[in-house]
């Protein structure tokens, strides 16, 4: 009961980090049809294009062996083991290009379902691989139930086709033991195309539909809840009123370190409630006016506050004012359009130093 609630509130879908650490771990979708219909696929190429003049080949060297059998007299271990390797050696080379598909099909179902990649959670050791409980569990849990009764249906279903289609020939097959060699390699080599025609339809079938449904299954088995989401978004951006805070911390910083330039500006332009702009300029540091402070409403206050405090010229430009604060940051020089209104107010500023000297 507590799974079935547990599912039912997971109504997100996996978040890019989910999908990723479950790939991590080896969990991916694979369906275990798309390799066997790679493998019918492959028997299936290889009664086309390889099984005749393999047939021919094989049916010679039986034909050596039952039509001239005072060839190979079995008189000691040694006669029998030449036999024998003679057969096998036959044998092989007719199934060495089967079993190259087999393989290369094989490795291409897999590689066409996922990537590979190196996954040391697959084989560092855990007690639940050994546990006979566990073990227990996964062969006659629901799961190994569901995979039996596939494995049963697409063999009786497999079966029944056989059957079907071997049912007409049956006579013939009767008849064909009477031919020669090569003659009942042929007969053999008809029907089996015809069987694996219907075979590879069929699991073709099923491959797709397993193949849909394990991505399906695997999709809603990483499905999360929205706290689980809200839980990885603080792990991976960092607690939102943590964040909050720090950036409290620092504009409070930066606001203290702003105010301590105050005292060294040559002049404050204001509005005179909303906007306050302190600026810098010094013939021997050179370069044009710089922005050492600015602020709105209170903040503005402030800065006038201490400006007149410490005996800073304020002028009141509201026009300038406003302009400024919005188009220059601060420890940022003036841009050229402000030169010539900042530079009347330098002079006025000069002028008021020379007067207050004589």
């Amino acid at each position: 009961m507590a799974d079935d609630q547990d599912k039912d509130s997971k109504t997100e879908d996996p978040t890019e980090k989910k999908v990723r650490d479950a790939a991590e771990k080896g969990n991916v979708p694979f369906s275990r049809e798309a390799p066997i219909f790679a493998s019918v696929l492959a028997i299936f190429t290889f009664v086309v294009f390889f099984m005749p003049s393999a047939t021919r080949e094989l049916a010679t060297a039986l034909g050596d062996i039952f039509e001239k059998p005072d060839e190979w007299p079995l008189d000691n271990g040694q006669d029998a083991l030449s036999l024998l390797h003679h057969v096998l050696m036959a044998a092989g080379a007719f199934l060495l290009p089967a079993f190259a598909l087999m393989v290369a099909f094989g490795l291409a179902a897999s590689l066409f379902q996922n990537v590979p990649s190196p996954v040391l959670e697959r084989v560092r050791p855990q007690l639940s691989r050994v546990s006979p409980a566990k073990g227990f569990g996964r062969l006659f849990g629901a799961n190994g139930f569901v995979e039996f009764g596939k494995a049963l249906a697409k063999v009786m279903l497999i079966g029944t086709v056989v059957v079907l289609a071997m049912r007409g020939n049956y006579y013939d097959m009767l008849k064909g033991m009477e031919s020669e060699p090569y003659a009942i390699l042929v007969m053999l080599d008809g029907d089996t195309r015809k069987i694996l025609v219907i075979v590879l339809l069929i699991m073709a079938t099923i491959a797709v539909a397993d193949l849909l449904w394990q991505r399906h299954h695997w999709f809603t088995e990483l499905r999360m809840t929205k706290q689980e989401v809200r839980d990885e978004l603080k792990q991976s951006e960092g607690d939102p009123i943590l964040k909050a805070r720090q950036r409290s911390l620092q504009r409070d910083r930066a606001r203290k370190r702003m105010m301590a330039e105050v005292p060294r500006a040559t002049m404050v332009i204001a509005n005179p409630t909303h906007f306050a702009v302190a600026l810098r300029y010094s013939r021997e540091e050179g370069g044009a006016p710089k922005v050492v402070a600015k602020g709105q409403d209170l903040l503005a206050l402030k800065i006038r506050e201490i400006a007149e405090a410490n005996g800073v010229p304020v002028f009141e430009d509201p026009p300038l004012a406003r302009s400024m604060f919005a188009q220059v940051s601060v420890d940022s020089f003036i841009p050229p359009a402000f030169y010539k209104a900042v530079a009347e107010l330098v002079h006025r500023v000069y002028a008021s130093d020379k007067r207050r000297r004589r």
